[in-house]
């Protein structure tokens, strides 16, 4: 069987039952971090979701030596996690308490808890390695994330608590979007600003710990950032953004771990982020709201519009065209012929700029305040920025100025 086939098997779940929880339990992983991330990314908290992230590390290694010395395994994923999120809530904990304790900014308080525990958690494996327990193995995994080996059980309660994850986003998304746009209309409306955003935090908490054993800690963030920065280059509505977040999140967890099980030796953790970066690139140069390539769209389609109205209006005032832009431009809309003589259709839209130029200007002169002048880009025809009404009233005025002059 090729790679392919077994790649359409892992898609299809045709690829064993294991291989199949795995991809459904990554989907929901990726279905919760997407839309826990949309809130992290509203609220600009992403630093302290890595800073989270890092602080599992030593809850994973004492987790580890409690159950070792206890008689245990010590790679009970319950346990795991368990040791994992209280390391990470006591480091959220400590971010919250310098940022409003002490002088430090966040970023510096992020910085100091995201390196100590990061640095306590690797001293932890390196006294593990030590043990004679017999079980060390494997847990470097939870850097990078792996699901070679994983049971059906810890399948299970990775799926689960990711479902859990996902439905805690959508019951908390009225507050949670108040306060990631106003705080202070929040406070307003009887919402708890700091209980609204450690419920934030705790959500991207949640995705972290539960996320450890299929992204890792070290990547985890990226599954937490990358699918709400890739959704918001597709809208401008928070309800479509957590959405299109927790799509995109779902897609590359399943994908993601769809390869991974169908080719032997490549990673789950990193394939997941990159299937989420080649979303988040395919978003940043195909969206239509926000992508690249419609900017450059957009922009070439302006610059068109300005040399063909100032090339009308030379062709008004019998001025002549050098621009070669201008001049393609007008023989592209027929406005002008090969020899650089005026087309009938040219000169009738050259007198029509001309006299649209004439009525902006009384516009201006009249109402320079207005909202509608002042929000005239020079582009736009007058018919659709003026009613008739006003059209003919700036014809009637520009003709007593002719007659008085």
């Amino acid at each position: 069987m090729t790679g392919f086939d077994r790649l359409i098997d892992a898609l299809t779940l045709q690829a064993g039952y294991n291989s199949a929880l795995v991809a459904i339990g990554a989907a929901l992983l990726g279905l919760a971090g997407g839309g826990a991330g949309a809130f992290v990314f509203l609220r600009k908290r992403a630093l302290v979701s890595d800073a989270i992230s890092h602080a599992t590390l030593p809850g994973v290694a004492l987790a580890f030596i409690v159950m070792a010395v206890l008689g245990g395994t010590g790679r009970w994923l319950p346990g795991l996690l368990a040791g994992s999120a209280i390391t990470a809530a006591i480091g959220l904990l400590i971010v919250e308490w310098m940022a409003r304790r002490t002088r430090l900014s966040e970023d510096a308080a992020i910085g100091a808890v995201l390196s100590v525990f990061f640095g306590l958690g690797v001293v932890l494996l390196t006294v593990i390695q030590t043990m004679t327990s017999g079980q060390q193995a494997g847990l470097g995994s939870f850097l990078l994330g792996s699901t070679a080996g994983m049971l059906i059980s810890e399948a299970y309660v990775i799926a689960i608590a990711g479902a859990i994850a996902a439905g805690l986003v959508f019951l908390m998304r009225r507050p949670m979007t108040l306060v990631a746009f106003d705080p202070e209309f929040a406070t307003t409306t009887g919402v708890d600003v700091r209980r609204t955003d450690i419920a934030i935090l705790v959500l991207a908490l949640i995705v972290t710990v539960i996320g450890l054993k299929i992204v890792g800690l070290i990547l985890i963030v990226a599954l937490l950032i990358i699918p709400p920065v890739a959704a918001r280059f597709w809208t401008d509505r928070v309800a479509s953004l957590i959405l299109i977040a927790a799509g995109m999140g779902a897609v590359s967890g399943y994908v993601g771990a769809a390869i991974s099980s169908a080719f032997a030796g490549v990673p789950t953790g990193p394939v997941i982020v990159l299937i989420a970066f080649v979303l988040f690139l395919v978003s940043l140069l195909a969206s239509p709201l926000r992508g690249a390539l419609a900017a450059a769209l957009r922009q070439w389609r302006f610059r068109r519009l300005v040399h063909q109205r100032q090339g009308l209006l030379a062709l008004a005032r019998g001025e002549a065209i050098y621009d070669r832009l201008t001049l393609s431009t007008l023989r592209r809309a027929g406005y002008m012929r090969r020899d650089g003589v005026a087309t009938l259709a040219g000169r009738s839209a050259a007198a029509k700029a001309l006299k649209d130029e004439a009525r902006w200007a009384e516009a201006m002169r009249g109402e320079a305040d207005g909202p509608v002048v002042a929000d005239y880009d020079g582009l736009t025809p007058i018919e659709d920025v003026l009613t008739p009404d006003q059209i003919a009233d700036l014809d009637r005025r520009l003709a007593r100025l002719e007659v008085a002059t």
